[in-house]
């Protein structure tokens, strides 16, 4: 069972063991630094998540990983981008899909939010799968869109519209 909570103290050793797993990390954004520390980890508790919408996703009680939205700005305020991880242990459970519903409606039930985006790396097939199974439609492919530890990627973009 899975539930999305807020982020906690409690939760740093859980971070900062997932997070230096190169196979968890490798599709995250570069924002994450690697390897990750205790400090980085209490940054994220303490500040990091406090800058958007963050929970923490927990399966029977473990820490799993961690969802996000990032509302935008100005004539962005009314979209949001989300983004998500598991720890290694935790995939093919459908710990993800599970979590990306539930953020998805309250995300919709608690705020003005009428369009999630969420960009995937073309490698990362589990994620756009994750996606299309919560009704996320592909808005199209952003052909070598990042460039990440030396290799550009495509992004494939999906969304949810209210």
């Amino acid at each position: 069972m899975i539930l999305l909570r807020q982020i906690a103290g409690h939760d740093l050793d859980a971070l900062v063991k997932n997070l230096n797993d190169e196979k968890v990390i490798r599709y995250l954004s570069s924002r994450v630094p690697f390897p990750y520390t205790q400090k980085d980890a209490d940054w994220f508790i303490q500040t990091g998540s406090k800058n958007g919408i963050y929970r923490a996703i927990t399966y029977n009680g473990a820490l799993a990983g961690v969802i996000s939205v990032s509302p935008g700005e100005h004539e962005h305020a009314r979209t949001a981008k989300m983004g998500y991880w598991l720890g290694r242990k935790f995939w093919g459970k459908g710990v993800a899909t599970q979590a990306v519903c539930e953020m998805t409606k309250d995300v919709f039930s608690t705020s003005d939010i009428v369009r999630l985006s969420a960009p995937v790396y073309a490698p990362n097939k589990a994620s756009m799968r994750v996606l299309e199974k919560n009704g996320y439609e592909l808005d199209g492919i952003l052909k070598k869109g990042a460039y990440k530890n030396g290799v550009f990627l495509d992004e494939h973009v999906y969304s949810l519209v209210r």
